[in-house]
């Protein structure tokens, strides 16, 4: 690793802008910001990926690839990341800092603590839990309804347990109620840090919180619990982005955690911004496959913080084509063009729905050792015949060098004539139904949409208060385009079911609950966990 003051040189930073954790990553200053502001924007590229299977695509490593070939090729590159999780990185999935030789380092600081972002989301957000139930055990002079309290507790863990609680058992312990965690990722804070412009405009969309109703069925928001200063206080570290590097010196900015199944799923706005005034080209990710974040970085993020991107670069694996095509985990090495075939839905419906956007589109083949030449022409050939350029990108093995043929591709799509006509999916004015209804029936190709009686019952509160301008956050399994996970390939014709809608005002959207998600997951059989080992001088490894 580079000292991350050399870092920040080639990237033309001045040491003065940085705030240094270590030698090996530091915030960036809100004085650098001072400095780059007038300076003309990169291009902006996203890299999104088919629906996620257990064999992994390989997204962010193909993000952190990329930008370290453009890097090689002369083009001042600069990624942009999500933080890593500690509930999927104990969890199901491991690390999130790439792998081989296109990874963000020191990994295993920024899988674990990093610069301690998530955590001061945590604290925020259950200081504002506890505030709520002081002023209830305290006279409640607010007249809270103790039934309508919105507001649940976070943890950045994944915990079953811990979903639906009971809180105030025993004398002096305050108003018995009903309640329970989310995971840290799901926390609105975390989507209100990712999306706000600077800290005055995090301090605004703190205020704008929805914690529950009054006995008359008034909204009550942070700012009259008095909570938004003190939340802010918490905050004001964490709203500064991260800056780290990839193995081969380029530099990255990480900063903030959305999910894309329960919240938007993408970085900051403002450590996108710093980016696009740093790079000539900014290559960022939206989290699982595009039907959920690329949509949402296309209609939530884009839209609120004005970026309009270059281009979507949508990563494909043979072995995710052919679990869509049916075959079994076990057998994904196996030779099986029939299902290749048939998986190829798949990636055919997200190139479809990405060009509804107005956004050129560029597939990312991302090659596994084994992977059979003759189905790797397939693929390729299936891009030829739908119009959409390709290349095989082996960066895990060969960094840089592997990507040379995807940075080559993508610099076409950038250096085109034709103008990029981006535009969000659904306009502002449309109604919560509608809004969701065209996600549905356009992104997912449902053929409509189901609301529960809780769901109708959070329609009338949107309508009652003049809410419809909200933009729609759908949860939503990643697993499918439908809200059953296990209807792979390219499904049509069924109806989504949707259970709740909950109002997130600081973010500015309402998050559309469908299918049997929840905002806590649970740990597999076998957590990532158990794979870690710490040895003597603290070195960590299993963290994949």
């Amino acid at each position: 690793m580079r000292l991350i003051t050399e870092v920040a040189s080639a990237a033309g930073i001045k040491e003065e802008h940085l705030e240094l954790y270590g030698k090996y990553k530091s915030k960036l200053a809100p004085s650098l910001w001072a400095e780059l502001k007038h300076k003309p924007d990169g291009k902006l590229v996203l890299v999104t990926a088919m629906n996620p299977t257990p064999a992994g695509e390989g997204k962010t490593l193909t993000t952190i690839g990329l930008a370290q070939a453009m890097n090689a090729a002369g083009v001042r590159t600069v990624a942009a990341l999500r933080e890593p999780s500690l509930g999927p990185c104990l969890g199901m999935k491991g690390g999130a800092t790439g792998g081989g030789k296109a990874q963000i380092v020191p990994a295993d600081e920024i899988n674990l603590h990093f610069t301690g972002d998530i955590h001061a989301v945590t604290s925020a957000h259950n200081l504002l839990s506890a505030m709520i139930d002081n002023h209830m055990f305290q006279g409640n002079i607010l007249g809270l309804d103790p039934q309508r309290i919105v507001w649940k507790r976070v943890m950045d863990m994944n915990d079953r347990s811990l979903r639906n609680i009971v809180t105030g058992i025993g004398d002096g312990n305050g108003t018995v109620r009903e309640s329970g965690f989310q995971i840290t990722t799901a926390s609105e804070i975390m989507a209100v840090l990712c999306l706000c412009s600077d800290l005055a405009d995090l301090k605004q969309r703190l205020s704008r919180i929805l914690i529950g109703y009054d006995h008359a069925g008034q909204p009550v928001t942070a700012q009259a619990i008095g909570a938004v200063e003190a939340m802010t206080a918490l905050l004001k570290e964490a709203v500064k982005p991260n800056l780290v590097q990839t193995l081969e010196g380029t530099p990255v900015i990480v900063h903030g955690g959305p999910f894309a199944n329960i919240a938007h799923g993408c970085s900051s706005v403002i450590g996108t911004r710093y980016a696009l005034k740093l790079g000539d080209v900014v290559v960022t990710e939206a989290g699982f496959g595009a039907d959920l974040g690329a949509e949402k970085f296309m209609d939530i993020k884009c839209r609120q913080a004005g970026l309009a991107p270059s281009a979507a670069v949508l990563v494909v694996t043979v072995k995710s084509l052919k679990y869509n095509g049916g075959v079994r985990k076990e057998e994904l090495y196996e030779g099986n063009r029939p299902a290749l075939l048939s998986g190829l839905s798949n990636m055919e419906r997200h190139i479809e729905n990405l060009r509804k956007f107005g956004v050129p589109v560029l597939v990312a083949l991302n090659h596994f050792e084994g992977d059979a030449p003759t189905e790797v022409n397939e693929v390729l050939e299936a891009c030829g015949r739908l119009g959409v350029p390709a290349a095989v990108s082996k960066v895990w093995a060969e960094g840089s060098a592997g990507g040379q043929e995807l940075a080559k591709e993508l610099m076409k799509l950038l250096d085109r004539e034709e103008p990029v006509n981006y535009a969000p999916l659904y306009e502002d004015h449309l109604d919560i139904p509608s809004k969701i209804n065209r996600i549905v029936t356009e992104i997912y190709r449902g053929a409509g949409v189901a609301f529960s009686p809780a769901a109708k019952r959070s329609l009338a509160v949107i309508d009652r208060l003049g809410l419809h301008h909200l933009q729609v956050c759908m949860a939503k399994t990643p697993y499918s385009f439908s809200d059953q996970p296990r209807l792979l390939g390219a499904p049509e014709g069924f109806t989504m079911g949707v259970r709740d809608i909950t109002l997130s005002l600081g973010a500015g959207f309402a998050v559309v609950i469908t299918g049997n998600m929840v905002t806590m997951p649970g740990l597999p059989a076998k957590p990532a966990a158990e794979g870690l080992l710490v040895d003597e001088d603290g070195v960590i490894s299993g963290l994949e």
